[in-house]
């Protein structure tokens, strides 16, 4: 069950610029999609994850994939994606444990006083369209299609794996 992290919780980008969650969320939310790069779940959902993130960003959010490795692990695993969308690095999960994620894939709403709004793990199509549906209502933007004609079936999320 995801939970309200320390805003101390250090988020680390894939050009090495560190900051705190408190400093990334001084303008707005924050929107992640957290996956693992070694579980073929999360690249699964990767098409539909970037879609998503996509739809949200021009809204008054901050999106961002949180990639379980490296930033070689997020260039291999994300290819462009990894340039198009803000992604964070956390190789050995400190921040996906600090968002109380036990499996991946997962989108996670923050607000901007730390709190997580909504989180979802696995890829469960009417849980995410709750996610982005009340997402969309408090930025005020358009709600993207969820789940789209070519997004994969429902399923369970993987363990985060001990590191």
């Amino acid at each position: 069950m995801a939970a309200g992290p320390s805003l101390d919780l250090v988020l680390t980008s894939t050009n090495g610029r560190s900051r705190s969650l408190r400093e990334w969320l001084t303008t707005f939310h924050l929107v992640l999609v957290a996956l693992d790069p070694y579980n073929s779940r999360s690249r699964w959902i990767l098409a539909t994850a970037g879609r998503i993130l996509s739809d949200y960003d021009q809204a008054d959010c901050r999106v961002a994939w949180l990639l379980g490795g490296d930033a070689s692990d997020a260039r291999r695993f994300l290819g462009k994606r990894a340039t198009d969308i803000l992604t964070f690095v956390d190789p050995e999960l400190v921040a996906v444990r600090g968002f109380g994620l036990a499996t991946l894939p997962a989108i996670v709403h923050i607000g901007m006083d730390g709190q997580v709004v909504n989180a979802v793990e696995g890829w469960d199509p009417p849980a995410w369209r709750r996610l982005t549906t009340e997402l969309s209502r408090v930025v005020g933007w358009t709600q993207p299609l969820v789940p789209g004609p070519r997004d994969p079936g429902p399923f369970a999320g993987a363990p985060v794996p001990q590191r």
